[in-house]
């Protein structure tokens, strides 16, 4: 990925985390499968519901790495005698789908209901913060 030209200003002091994010968040996008939702929900909170039919809660797994929520699903299909399908348009594999959270975003919950499992995430209003930095004078 080249690197954003927004990031190199003399203006923006100490953001190299933020450029990452960024670039980790793009990564993130170029994924399609699984289908996803993010909703607003009351309160200013979100919902991310990821269309997973066919998983169980012991084939999902939902973890949270600095900062990145990461939703991973495994097909174990191994032992399973091949199916003849005529038609096989339902995904049979795999995957992991990842997400950057802010740094205040907590994950509340993950339910898992018909086919579709649904995390709920927090956002807490930040504390305003104001502090008067002092002017010392030389001599």
């Amino acid at each position: 990925m080249t690197r954003s030209i927004v990031f190199d200003s003399p203006f923006l002091l100490g953001f190299e985390h933020t450029r990452s994010l960024i670039e980790r968040a793009a990564k993130a996008a170029a994924e399609s499968y699984p289908p996803y939702n993010v909703e607003e929900r009351a309160g200013g909170g979100l919902r991310i519901t990821l269309a997973v039919a066919g998983f169980t809660p012991d084939t999902l797994q939902v973890t949270l790495e600095d900062r990145q929520l990461v939703v991973a699903g495994k097909r174990d299909d191994a032992g399973k005698a091949e199916d003849a399908y005529l038609h096989r348009g339902i995904a049979a594999r795999g995957f992991i789908r990842a997400f950057v959270l802010a740094e205040r975003v907590e994950v509340v919950g993950a339910l898992l209901e018909h086919g579709l499992l649904h995390i709920d995430v927090d956002r807490p209003e930040p504390d305003k913060l104001i502090k008067k930095i002092p002017i010392q004078t030389a001599g």
